[in-house]
């Protein structure tokens, strides 16, 4: 479980096996990273639908070797011209599922394009090939996607066209059972004849916005054409002589920087890795980022973001005299969605792609758009309703993220890119990975392995638990309740934790590859 995959040349990891092995694929056709990172993210669309879709978003962190920069794109969308909180009286929040969550336009299209334009070697249709193939030839069903219809065939029965998808013949289909796509691959293949612009201004937007409207949804082929996801300036921090790279806001991509920068302060290569003091450091300093983040994250074109005040070292100084050893902070947040997908690919020249997709729950809204195939994502469900809150509902406007690819940089280049599913556990789990890499020397198979924890508010829970793995000794989650965390020990590999991958590079430019136990990943080098 601790034994990382070493490539020389190059590395893809992700969470699904057969989305690597698309990956790798092209990088042996001769494509770059970035060719691969989008055969990647089209096979995930595919293959684990229940995290991931054109109907979603998505953000990346790329680094050129070529002009030996780190870039981000941001791949999520707006609301709606005509959405408007009026829309909604009567309502406490934004239902979390159905046509009334479908608010947003998706961005990943976008992204795609936008990568391959910019980075890219290859044609849509070169990487789209294995995505189109897995739709329409279909593929064994995970054990990670079984469980997901099972526990939200409720939901997938409630529209007509989600059904026909997720539940053919009226069932829950089995693990290792072939699932086929056909819509979806009609619409991949028409997305390489017809490219990005069908999908936002052309025949395929006139088939989804139709759908939609015609199911009670807000958005309109106006919204679809405005769409345009941006190229922007990655955030940065330092630590332990690493710079460690995040997306912007509206991502919460600073919360790890925020992270990294107070446990700076301490010297955790005194504190043994696994101990009540590493795991109580490691919740405390992320519980203070998480108080900052719910005040101000949402979309930066709406709000001030004093990002320059967040991510100083002073600052977080300040926090670090704050945290007690011996007692837990009393720290509130609210449930985010927790089902992502995240993937990295590194190629023989050194370009190098962390990035991270998501429909925001599970299966999204639970709305497929007509015979398209495609799932909706219904991120814009968690915009407030709150006219003084930081993130409400506003039109076209981009809402809180929680999707956050990490790169860390060492004497100019990728020395190691990670990431995680999990919404509220994603800063959470990078924090754990990169203290123990960088912190305790651990090899990312490793890293990945070790029990790890979640801290916070999950759907249908009043208590703001600290979820362990059971791994972890018990007199050490002893010493956490005595200090007043509500700890709550899991299963010893639970799902709850997400999918993490990793890859490190080495001294001698080799290529470490690691993904998650808990999900149905491979990493593969050459």
């Amino acid at each position: 479980m601790n034994k990382a995959v070493v490539g020389t040349k190059t590395m893809v990891v992700s969470p699904h096996y057969l989305a690597s092995k698309a990956g790798n694929a092209i990088l042996e056709k001769g494509g770059n990273a970035f060719d691969a990172a989008v055969a990647v993210s089209a096979c995930l669309a595919v293959v684990y639908p229940h995290m991931t879709g054109l109907g979603g978003d998505s953000f990346w962190l790329a680094y050129s070797a070529e002009n030996n920069e780190v870039n981000s794109y941001n791949g999520s969308g707006r609301t709606g011209a005509g959405v408007t909180r009026d829309q909604y009286e009567g309502y406490k929040s934004i239902p979390f599922r159905g046509i009334q969550s479908v608010i947003t336009v998706p961005g990943m299209v976008d992204s795609w394009d936008a990568v391959l334009k910019k980075y890219g070697k290859m044609s849509l249709a070169d990487v789209l090939a294995p995505a189109i193939e897995y739709a329409s030839g279909g593929f064994p069903l995970s054990e990670d996607h079984h469980v997901n219809t099972v526990k939200n065939v409720d939901v997938l029965k409630q529209d007509k066209d989600t059904a026909a998808v997720f539940l053919p013949e009226n069932r829950v289909p089995e693990i290792n059972e072939r699932f086929i796509q056909l819509h979806l691959a009609k619409t991949l293949q028409q997305l390489v004849e017809k490219g990005r612009d069908d999908f936002y201004k052309g025949e395929m937007a006139g088939k989804i916005v139709s759908s939609l409207q015609e199911k009670g949804g807000l958005l309109t082929l106006e919204d679809f054409s405005a769409h345009k996801g941006s190229w922007e300036e990655p955030l940065e921090t330092t630590y332990r002589g690493y710079t460690m790279h995040q997306v912007p806001p509206n991502s919460q991509g600073f919360v790890g920087l925020m992270a990294l920068n107070i446990l700076e302060n301490f010297d955790l290569a005194d504190i043994p890795h696994g101990s009540y003091e590493y795991y109580h450091l490691l919740v405390e300093a992320l519980k203070r980022s998480f108080q900052d983040r719910n005040a101000f994250l949402t979309d930066p074109d709406f709000h001030d973001i004093p990002l320059q005040k967040l991510l100083s070292k002073s600052y977080a100084k300040e926090m670090a005299k704050e945290i007690r050893l011996n007692q837990a902070s009393d720290t509130v947040t609210q449930p985010v969605g927790s089902d992502t997908a995240h993937a990295a690919v590194v190629d023989a020249e050194g370009n190098a792609v962390s990035f991270i997709q998501s429909l925001y729950f599970e299966f999204g809204s639970g709305i497929v758009a007509g015979d398209t195939g495609i799932t909706m994502q219904n991120r814009g469900s968690f915009f407030s309703l709150d006219p003084d809150h930081v993130n409400c509902l506003e039109p076209k406007k981009r809402s809180f993220h929680t999707l956050m690819p990490a790169m860390a940089m060492k004497s100019g280049k990728p020395a190691i890119l990670y990431g995680t599913q999990g919404g509220e556990g994603q800063p959470q789990t990078q924090t754990a990975l990169i203290t123990r890499m960088i912190d305790y020397g651990m090899n990312p198979q490793q890293a990945i392995s070790e029990p790890r924890f979640v801290w916070g508010r999950t759907w249908g829970e009043d208590t703001q638990e600290l979820k362990v793995e059971s791994r972890v000794q018990e007199q050490i989650t002893e010493k956490l309740s005595a200090a007043g965390h509500i700890v709550n020990r899991v299963e010893e590999i639970d799902k709850i934790m997400g999918h993490a991958n990793a890859i490190v590079r080495d001294e001698q430019g080799f290529l470490h590859g690691g993904v998650d136990p808990r999900g149905d990943g491979a990493a593969i080098g050459r």
